[in-house]
């Protein structure tokens, strides 16, 4: 008697690229047991992997989650499985609000995102998901959902740093490295299928190896390692934090051309007080002598950062002081973010005194700082020309958000000097929420998962203000608004 077929699958990753390479095992997993992973749109099973890092993350995965028990109910699909942060921090409160949800996968439990699809009655609807603490490795099963161009490397799990208006160790857990020669071998094979650009990525990279013993200059060991024994044109790293850069990372990109010299390094302020109160000590002078610092060591790094305007304790004078900073240190790339509360975070027992009002005045008026900057350190990109590795043509991108003009209208040649076409400063460098234009930018976009060779791309980029149903107080607030029926338009409103 022959097996009934295996459902079609369908996964929605929502948050971060370490979001996205979660994602990326499980369609692993499920490729490997035999399901077919097709656009959500033509699934009979539907997987969300949520992100819980802010209220506005959350209310974006209770809306995708609820979007799919509709469309449940109305029968055109056949189940829905949740897996990522959200589980693993408010699963058993998830399971209990959205019953039509049939199964829940938790950071450590990838492996059973086919038994869950499945739904073998071997496995629990929910279990609790204690602290993850579990590490993958290269053995894990991964099928990249990108097309070529660059793809991401996770090189570590969990933060250890305290920051009080952060809960993201109470989700991932406390900082683990993965080893050099693991990360070698997986990035050896994504070179294999042809990816251009390789982006190291964990909550703290500049922290990376701590834990292994390799002291402060783990990630500049582990860059030379990819860099002597891959050929990838370009590597870059996601995240910096401020007290963990090391200048040995630093060094490494001045003297190496393929390391690429872009740091993302999110501040989140720099008045002193603002900072004590995050638990992430210093301040304006000594930030404004960092990046001096970078720029010193590395004349043409492009520095990225990110802001939280309205934390507790912000007054004028504290915001006039971030303006000033923006102001002075011309920064290639800042984005900016309203604060909000998180339930069991530090910062909790500080309130939320700021009104939204002026949390978004500040958060617009900074952002309006750094527009004209922006402009004018795009234009000195403008007439500068790049040799084209032979990989960069055979993977048949330089970069997302950046198109090639060849004057010559033929085929580009390797070594060929070309001049790109960059997109409105507006748009790459000013965006609160950036558009995705740049590899690993915190944004707030849902993408429908399917293996890159048989997809296209179908990234759906959905600013806050341009969804479906307006601003909604919290995530609970969603659901209790929706309770009894959860119906629900496209998040994107296409």
């Amino acid at each position: 008697m022959s097996k009934p077929p295996l459902p079609t699958v369908g996964v929605i990753s929502l948050g971060c690229p370490k979001n996205r390479v979660d994602a990326e095992v499980m369609l692993g997993h499920l490729q490997r047991e035999g399901h077919e992973v097709v656009a959500d749109s033509d699934a009979r099973v539907v997987l969300v992997n949520t992100c819980g890092f802010i209220d506005r993350a959350k209310e974006e995965s209770v809306e995708t989650i609820l979007e799919q028990v509709e469309r449940k109910r109305r029968g055109e699909i056949d189940r829905v499985v949740v897996a990522g942060c959200m589980v693993q921090k408010y699963g058993r409160e998830l399971a209990a609000e959205i019953p039509e949800v049939d199964a829940f996968v938790g950071l450590d439990e990838l492996e059973l995102a086919p038994a869950a699809v499945a739904g073998l009655p071997a496995l629990p609807r929910f279990t609790d998901k204690p602290l993850a603490t579990r590490l993958y490795d290269e053995r894990a099963p991964r099928v990249l959902s990108r097309r070529r161009g660059y793809a991401y490397l996770k090189v570590g799990e969990g933060c250890d740093n305290p920051c009080t208006f952060c809960t993201i160790p109470q989700m991932r857990g406390m900082q683990r490295s993965r080893s050099v020669e693991s990360l070698v071998a997986e990035a050896q094979s994504l070179e294999a299928q042809g990816v251009a650009e390789l982006v190291l990525i964990s909550q703290d990279t500049t922290r990376y190896g701590e834990d292994l013993g390799m002291r402060r200059d783990g990630l500049a060991r582990l860059v030379g390692e990819l860099l002597a024994r891959t050929s990838f044109p370009w590597i870059r790293f996601l995240y910096a934090y401020p007290k963990t850069l090391d200048e040995s990372v630093l060094r490494l990109m001045a003297d190496a051309p393929r390391f690429v010299p872009y740091v993302d390094i999110p501040l989140q302020h720099v008045s002193r007080p603002i900072l004590a109160a995050m638990r992430r000590g210093g301040d304006s002078p000594s930030y404004r002598r960092l990046v001096d610092r970078m720029r010193e060591i590395v004349p043409d790094i492009a520095i990225r950062t990110t802001f939280i305007v309205g934390f507790p304790g912000e007054g004028e004078a504290e915001f006039a002081e971030l303006c000033e900073f923006v102001r002075g240190a011309e920064l290639d790339n800042v984005g900016a973010f309203a604060y909000s509360p998180e339930p069991g975070s530090g910062s909790e027992p500080l309130g939320d005194p700021v009104p939204s009002e002026e949390k978004e005045r500040r958060k617009e008026f900074l952002l309006s700082l750094q527009q004209p900057i922006a402009r004018r350190r795009l234009r000195a990109l403008r007439r500068r020309r790049v040799a084209v590795p032979d990989a960069v043509l055979a993977a048949g991108v330089l970069h997302r958000g950046a198109h090639v003009r060849d004057r010559r209208r033929g085929r580009l040649g390797s070594g060929s000097a070309v001049r790109f076409r960059i997109p409105s400063p507006r748009v790459w460098f000013a965006r609160a929420e950036p558009a995705g234009r740049i590899p690993g930018q915190q944004c707030g976009y849902r993408d429908n998962l399917v293996p890159a060779l048989a997809r296209t791309d179908e990234i759906k980029n959905c600013p806050r203000s341009n969804r479906t149903g307006g601003a909604i107080g919290s995530w609970r607030d969603a659901l209790a608004r929706t309770a009894g029926s959860h119906q629900r338009q496209s998040v994107c409103g296409d």
